[in-house]
């Protein structure tokens, strides 16, 4: 097989439609642009939104900020408030209890921010980088 003996399979490549050659053919006189207008003529186009002069659509509404649907199900939860639980092992569900995060959070993340005073077990939360040295430092543990 060589490059120039290959060719699109039998009903690939459909011939285009042959405009202007008069009304038996189909698309004689207007050739399927109507009568008249910008259409019709040559180099009558306008971009998509255009509305003829008038200010289009999507530039007389306001613009709309950017909302993120992770949000609704994540939480960031303060490593001074991983204290207030008295339970062994803090978990998702210990937080859902003690009321730290909404309950129809999928996620929860500790951050970095005050000072742990109690060594804490953690399960199955996400932990920032500085959270967990400060965890490590005061004795408590971390398991995914």
């Amino acid at each position: 097989m060589r490059l120039n003996s290959i060719s699109p399979g039998k009903g690939a490549k459909k011939d285009g439609k042959r405009l202007g050659r008069g009304h038996s053919a189909g698309q004689g006189k207007t050739s399927g642009r109507g009568q008249k207008g910008q259409h019709a003529r040559s180099g009558g186009y306008h971009k998509v939104g255009f509305e003829g002069g008038q200010m289009p659509l999507q530039r007389r509404l306001p613009k709309v900020g950017f909302r993120s649907r992770m949000a609704k199900n994540t939480a960031e939860l303060r490593l001074h408030e991983l204290s207030l639980p008295t339970a062994d092992v803090i978990d998702m569900d210990v937080l859902k209890k003690a009321h730290l995060v909404p309950a129809n959070v999928s996620k929860v993340k500790v951050i970095l921010s005050g000072k742990l005073e109690k060594s804490v077990k953690i399960k199955g939360l996400a932990v920032t980088k500085g959270a967990r040295i400060a965890i490590e430092a005061a004795g408590g543990s971390i398991e995914q």
